[in-house]
């Protein structure tokens, strides 16, 4: 497969973390691809062959040509039915918000097209960009529709923008009611906010953040340390992170270095030396 990561023009760089393109022949792709969860959500255009989605063991549907992918608590197994050509717009958390203006956790581990999204703007726009010869004008097609959405500037919310920041910074190893006693609001009223606007709940984005952190470590620095891994993630003990791993990924740590998590690793594995600790998020 070859994989490009391109930067977002100044204005959206607030909203979108980057654009991405990938394309692959059908020797070159893993026959099952699993997307493993990562705190963002992304608007998908396969401009090549179609994909299919497994919702369960045996069950296969087709995926749409044009759609957001919300916020995902659980492994997104695809398979390619033939050449790979894929455009993605990835969002930072909360970014896709003031785009859409609703609360996002009804999209959580789910496909959905852009027709149903936008109306018929999401079905013009879908097919402008899957019509496009280039990269380029997929990104100007693309820039172009959500600068449209982005009618005015929405204002940061400073609460969410720092309990994001508390949970980076220390990978995902507060709890709910430290992050509500650093943030000065109610559990319950910091829950709505996050599941509103970012589409999780503050612990199912800790429990992303901490996972993450420890794939990447595994993956791209390969560390073989299991129990050692575990608590450096943050977690309680090494059955924990096993147990967390495997509802993330769908395979043990020990399962995970062969072809099924190769998508999500193309990018992560281009990102990981270079991850933004910018992030912003907006009021509805």
């Amino acid at each position: 497969m070859r994989s490009e990561i391109f930067p977002v023009s100044r204005g959206l760089d607030a909203h979108v973390m980057c654009h991405w393109n990938l394309v692959g022949e059908p020797h070159d792709t893993p026959v099952m691809n699993t997307i493993v969860p990562d705190g963002t959500m992304k608007l998908i255009f396969h401009y090549g062959d179609p994909y299919l989605h497994q919702p369960r063991p045996g069950v296969w549907v087709d995926l749409p040509r044009c759609f957001l992918i919300g916020q995902l608590t659980k492994p997104f197994v695809v398979r390619p039915l033939g050449r790979t050509g894929s455009f993605v717009v990835r969002f930072h958390p909360g970014g896709f918000q003031p785009f859409w203006g609703g609360p996002l956790k009804a999209f959580e581990n789910t496909a959905v097209p852009l027709q149903g999204l936008f109306g018929f703007e999401g079905d013009v726009i879908g097919r402008r960009v899957l019509d496009a010869c280039t990269t380029a004008e997929r990104i100007d097609l693309v820039e172009g529709f959500l600068f449209h959405r982005l009618a005015t500037r929405p204002q940061a919310d400073a609460v969410i923008a720092r309990t994001l920041l508390d949970i980076r910074t220390t990978n995902g190893s507060l709890t709910v009611d430290e992050l509500s006693r650093r943030s000065h609001v109610h559990r319950r009223h910091l829950a709505r906010k996050f599941s509103t606007l970012i589409g999780l709940s503050p612990k199912q984005y800790s429990r992303t953040v901490r996972i993450q952190s420890a794939l990447r470590r595994m993956l791209f620095d390969e560390v073989n340390d299991l129990t050692g891994l575990a608590y450096e993630s943050s977690f309680f003990d090494q059955a924990h992170f096993i147990k967390d791993f495997k509802a993330f990924t769908g395979l043990t740590p020990g399962g995970s270095r062969g072809d099924a998590l190769r998508m999500s690793l193309i990018f992560d594995g281009m990102e990981y030396a270079r991850m933004s600790q910018h992030t912003v998020v907006h009021r509805p």
